[in-house]
């Protein structure tokens, strides 16, 4: 590996809380997602009745030419999250037993790795533990914008925004001569 493709991801310490932060709204997002899930079922019921209803017809042109919801692509992931009109992949990571100095985020060509060593030896005692966990960045992700916080209860928040998702159009202009 060639050290031009490492980066070491600084870390901001924070005198917050995740449970604080992200557990704040829990009960209105709860309410959200039980919403969003009765929507969908009741399309699924929808559709499975018309389905029913046009099992014993023929199939006519018209419905033959209705096209099929993609349901995969109305599923959200939890790992990437709105930030105005962009999008940020926000990958969380529990390193409560490790101290902050102990503690490293970097980029190795289009992956992230974080690592953490804790040591304790004493004449009766050795406690070693080790924490890795390597991340596939999406293509396009610029490793300078990657921002990673600890807070005070031990989770490592990594914020890496997305690039935008363009068509495969793309516009070539004409220069006259």
């Amino acid at each position: 590996m060639a050290d031009a493709n490492k980066r070491n991801i600084p870390i901001k310490l924070g005198d917050f809380s995740v449970i604080d932060t992200e557990f704040s709204s829990i009960r209105e997002r709860f309410d959200a997602e039980m919403r969003k899930m009765e929507e969908e079922m009741a399309k699924f019921r929808h559709e499975l009745m018309n389905r029913e209803s046009n099992f014993f017809e023929s199939t006519s042109a018209t419905n033959a030419s209705r096209p099929k919801q993609n349901y995969i692509s109305d599923i959200n992931s939890p790992l990437i999250q709105e930030d105005g009109d962009n999008k940020v992949l926000k990958l969380r990571f529990d390193v409560s037993q490790y101290a902050p100095e102990e503690i490293v985020v970097k980029t190795v060509d289009q992956k992230l790795l974080v690592h953490a060593k804790h040591e304790e030896k004493s004449d009766t005692k050795s406690v070693y533990r080790e924490y890795n966990r390597e991340f596939l960045l999406p293509k396009g992700v610029n490793p300078e914008t990657i921002r990673s916080s600890l807070s005070k209860d031990g989770v490592l928040t990594v914020d890496a925004p997305l690039p935008a998702i363009t068509s495969g159009e793309t516009m070539i202009p004409i220069t006259h001569k």
